[in-house]
């Protein structure tokens, strides 16, 4: 099987990633119309740490402080889904609300990741560009649904009080 040319796995990554993106962009939206819980707030950076077994793939490898880089600024990207998550309770269950900050995260990350392409490829390969940016994104979700959770016991505590105390009233 011959080898892809790297304008061709550029391409490939770029639409994967596209995709990617707008799956993301519509389970999101699909997930605010049902309850939450503890397991569908923690589920995800779960599920996305297993990622990390790219690593185990030589050309995935990227510098320790690159993967600190990442990671740090994938933090800062999970500031304004921290502050804009909101939750709400309906009926006796837990929502979270919509947030706009998700959606513009998510693109604003694409279009940096498209923009920077050219650029980063001069010092890694695609494949390492891929791992940059899944620590990146791993650094953004995982605060995220940390708070989130934090939040969420404290939601489900406030409400489990207030019923308390209307029935023995």
């Amino acid at each position: 099987m011959p080898a892809l040319s790297n304008q061709t796995l550029q391409i490939l990554s770029t639409v994967i990633i596209v995709v990617g993106a707008l799956s993301v962009i519509a389970v999101r939206l699909q997930a605010a119309k049902k309850p939450t819980s503890a397991r569908k707030i923690l589920i995800p950076p779960l599920g996305m740490s297993t990622g990390f077994l790219m690593f185990f793939a030589p050309m995935t490898r990227i510098p320790f402080t690159y993967g600190v880089i990442a990671f740090l600024f994938g933090c800062v990207f999970s500031i304004p889904l921290i502050t804009t998550s909101k939750m709400h309770r309906q009926n006796g269950e837990v929502y979270l609300k919509r947030s706009p900050a998700f959606i513009i995260v998510l693109l604003a990350l694409l279009l940096i990741r498209l923009a920077l392409h050219t650029y980063i490829e001069k010092y890694v390969t695609i494949p390492q560009t891929g791992a940059i940016f899944f620590i990146l994104a791993f650094g953004m979700l995982l605060p995220w649904r940390v708070a989130m959770y934090g939040r969420y016991k404290k939601f489900v505590a406030q409400g489990e009080s207030s019923l308390r105390q209307a029935t023995e009233s």
